[in-house]
C-alpha cells in the first residue's frame, strides 16, 4: 500500500456494492477530520433473492434430445457493476466541477476493479491511492484511524 497523506481538502471515497461515502478532509495531514460530503446507497439483495426462475436450458441442436443448462445470471454482481458505474459518473461530475484535486479510493477488490475500469481520465489522474478493503461499515472516525495507520 502506498504512503497515505491526508492533506487538507483530500477526498476519500469509501465504497462497496451497496453504499458509497464521499468524505473530505477538513483537517490537515497530522490531524485529519473527515466529513461526509455525499452518501449513495442502493439496495442489492443476494442473487438468490433477485432471481425467480430456475436455470435456463438450451437444445444441443440437431437430432439430439439432450439439453444443456445455462448458468444463472448473477444479479448481485451486475448490480455491483452498475453501482460502480454510478459512482464513477458522480466522481466525474465532481472532478469536472473542480470539487477535488486528490482522491483516495477505498473499496473491496471487485468494486475497486469495476470502478477503475469506469473512471474517466479526469478522475483517474486525481487518484492518489487505492486501498483494497471494505470499510463502509466502519464509522468515519474509524476510517480516519485506519487511513492514518496505513
Amino acid at each position: 500500500m502506498a504512503n497515505i497523506v491526508l492533506k487538507h481538502g483530500t477526498w476519500v471515497l469509501v465504497a462497496d456494492g451497496e453504499k458509497a461515502l464521499f468524505l473530505k478532509n477538513q483537517g490537515d495531514a497530522k490531524y485529519p477530520n473527515l466529513e461526509v460530503v455525499r452518501e449513495m446507497e442502493q439496495e442489492n439483495p443476494p442473487t438468490r433473492e433477485q432471481g425467480s426462475d430456475r436455470p435456463g436450458r438450451y437444445s444441443d441442436g440437431g437430432f439430439s434430445a439432450h439439453n444443456s443448462a445455462v448458468d444463472d445470471t448473477d444479479w448481485h454482481r451486475i448490480a455491483k457493476e452498475r453501482f460502480a458505474d454510478e459512482i464513477a459518473q458522480r466522481l466525474y461530475k465532481l472532478a469536472h466541477a473542480h470539487e477535488f484535486r486528490d482522491i483516495i479510493l477505498v473499496a473491496p477488490p471487485l468494486v475497486l476493479g469495476e470502478l477503475r475500469k469506469k473512471l474517466h481520465k479526469e478522475v483517474d489522474g486525481r487518484v492518489s491511492v487505492e486501498i483494497s478493503k471494505t470499510l463502509t461499515n466502519h464509522s468515519v472516525s474509524d476510517i480516519e484511524t485506519i487511513l492514518r495507520s496505513a
